[in-house]
C-alpha cells in the first residue's frame, strides 16, 4: 500500500477545494441567508445536503471507479445516454453557463465598484478579455493546475476568506431579520434547491477525474490507492468548503436589518465589506473573487477540453477545445450576472435529478447486482420528472398535469417530484434484475 505525503494531500484537497469554490459559492450562500433570515440553519442544512453532500458523493463515486465514469454509464446505461447527459453537464458547467459566470461575478464584485457608472460596459469588457486570456494561460498546460491552484493560488484565497470571515464573527452588521418568500414557508426545500445553483455535484464528477489525474502523477499506480487519497483529499476540500458556507451564510443573515434586501449574493458582499473595512474593503474583496472565480474557470474549462477531446478521440487537440471554450466564456460573460442566473435554473433543475440518481445508483453498484435494468429503470422514472422540473423553474406551465402531481404527487410543489419515481424505479430495477 502507498500513500501520498502529507503536504501532497493537502495540496490535491486545496486543489479541489479551489477549483470547486467559485462565483455561485461565494454569491449564493450570503442572499440565501439573507431571505431566510432566523431561519438560516435550517435553510443552510439543506443548502448542504446538495452543495456539499451531493458533490462529496459524486467525487466518492467517481473515486470508487477509478475515474472512469462515463464508461460506466456506457455500460450501464447506454452510449446515447451518456453522449447527451454528460454533453449537456459539460457545457452547462462549461463555457454556457458557470464559467461565463466566473468572470461576471468577479467583474461585479470585484472591479465594477472601482469603475465610473458610465464605463462599467466598457470595463467588463475589457476585464473579463484579461480573465479569460490568464485563464487559459494557466489551464493550457493541466498537469500544472495542481501545482498553479493547490500550492498558490488556494491558500491566497484561504487567506483573504480569513480576514472577511474574522470581522464578520468579531462584529456582525446587524441583527438577523424573520424568514422571507418561500424560506417562511418551506426553508429546508428551498435551501436544498438553491444549493443546485452552486452547480458543484454536477462539477463533482469531472472534478474527481482531475484529482485522480493529479495523484497519479504523484506516483500513486494502484486503483486502491488513488481511491483512497482521492476520497482523503475530497473531504479536506467539502470540509473547507462547508466552514466557508457558513460563514459567508452568517454574513448574509446578518445584513438586511442595515443594509436592506438585496438582488444577488454579490451585492451583499460588496455592500459588507464596504462596512467592515471602507474603500479598502473593495479590494480585499476584488482578491477574494479574483482567485476564487479564476481557480474555477481554470479548473472547469480544462476539464470541458479533456471531456471532448476524449468524445472526439483525439482527433480536435485539447488547446483547441480549451480556446473555443474560454473564447464562449468570454462572450457570454458580458451577458450579465442576474441574467446568466436566471437562464441557467432551468437548466440545473433538469439535469440535478438525472445526476444526483446516477451517482447514488453508482455507489451501490455492487450491491445492485452491477445491473443495468437498475439503472435505466432509475434514469427512466426521474427523467420525466427532472424535465417538467425544469420546465417549472423556467415559468412554462403546463397548468392541468402541474396542478394534477401538485396535488397527488409528494414534494413536486418544491421540485422534488422526482425523488419518489426514482425511488420506485431503482426498486423495479431491482427486482427485475433479481429475477
Amino acid at each position: 500500500m502507498h500513500n501520498l505525503s502529507k503536504i501532497e494531500l493537502l495540496s490535491v484537497g486545496f486543489m479541489v477545494f479551489s477549483i470547486f469554490f467559485g462565483a455561485g459559492n461565494l454569491i449564493f450562500p450570503p442572499f440565501l441567508a439573507q431571505n431566510a433570515g432566523t431561519s438560516f440553519p435550517i435553510a443552510m442544512a439543506g443548502f448542504l445536503a446538495t452543495g456539499i453532500g451531493l458533490p462529496l458523493l459524486g467525487l466518492i463515486a467517481t473515486a470508487k471507479h477509478g475515474g472512469r465514469y462515463t464508461q460506466l454509464i456506457d455500460e450501464r446505461v447506454h452510449p446515447v445516454f451518456r453522449a447527451i447527459s454528460f454533453g449537456l453537464l459539460y457545457l452547462t458547467i462549461g463555457p454556457l453557463f458557470a464559467v461565463p459566470r466566473t468572470g461576471a461575478v468577479s467583474f461585479e464584485i470585484g472591479i465594477k465598484p472601482f469603475l465610473a457608472v458610465g464605463s462599467a460596459s466598457t470595463g467588463e469588457l475589457i476585464y473579463t478579455a484579461i480573465f479569460f486570456l490568464v485563464t487559459y494561460w494557466l489551464a493550457a498546460n493541466p498537469s500544472m493546475i495542481v501545482d498553479r491552484v493547490g500550492k498558490v493560488l488556494s491558500p491566497l484565497l484561504l487567506l483573504f476568506l480569513c480576514v472577511l470571515f474574522a470581522r464578520t464573527y468579531y462584529e456582525p452588521i446587524g441583527r438577523i431579520l424573520e424568514p422571507v418568500e418561500e424560506y417562511a414557508v418551506s426553508p429546508f426545500a428551498s435551501g436544498f434547491i438553491n444549493g443546485y445553483l452552486t452547480m458543484d455535484m454536477l462539477a463533482a464528477l469531472p472534478f474527481a477525474t482531475l484529482a485522480i489525474t493529479a495523484i497519479r502523477q504523484k506516483g500513486l499506480t494502484e486503483n486502491a490507492d488513488i481511491c483512497r487519497a482521492c476520497v482523503k483529499a475530497c473531504i479536506i476540500a467539502v470540509v473547507l468548503m462547508g466552514m466557508v458556507y457558513v460563514s459567508l451564510a452568517y454574513l448574509g443573515a446578518t445584513c438586511p436589518s442595515v443594509l436592506g434586501y438585496s438582488a444577488n449574493g454579490g451585492i451583499i458582499l460588496s455592500s459588507a465589506t464596504y462596512v467592515f473595512f471602507g474603500d479598502t474593503g473593495k479590494i480585499v474583496l476584488a482578491f477574494i473573487i479574483g482567485f476564487a472565480c479564476l481557480t474555477t474557470s481554470i479548473g472547469v474549462s480544462s476539464a470541458f477540453a479533456s471531456y471532448y477531446q476524449y468524445v472526439f478521440d483525439g482527433r480536435v487537440a485539447y488547446k483547441t477545445l480549451l480556446k473555443l471554450a474560454v473564447f464562449f466564456s468570454f462572450l457570454a460573460s458580458n451577458v450579465g450576472l442576474t441574467e446568466l442566473i436566471r437562464i441557467s435554473v432551468p437548466f440545473l433543475v433538469a439535469l440535478y435529478p438525472i445526476f444526483i440518481v446516477l451517482v447514488l445508483v453508482s455507489l451501490f453498484d455492487r450491491q445492485l447486482g452491477c445491473s443495468s435494468i437498475v439503472y435505466r429503470w432509475s434514469i427512466g422514472m426521474t427523467l420525466p420528472f427532472s424535465i417538467l422540473d425544469g420546465l417549472q423553474a423556467a415559468d412554462i406551465k403546463l397548468a392541468g398535469l402541474q396542478e394534477l402531481l401538485t396535488q397527488y404527487l409528494p414534494l413536486y410543489a418544491v421540485n422534488l417530484g422526482w425523488l419518489l419515481p426514482a425511488l420506485l424505479g431503482v426498486a423495479i430495477g431491482y427486482v427485475l434484475a433479481r429475477r
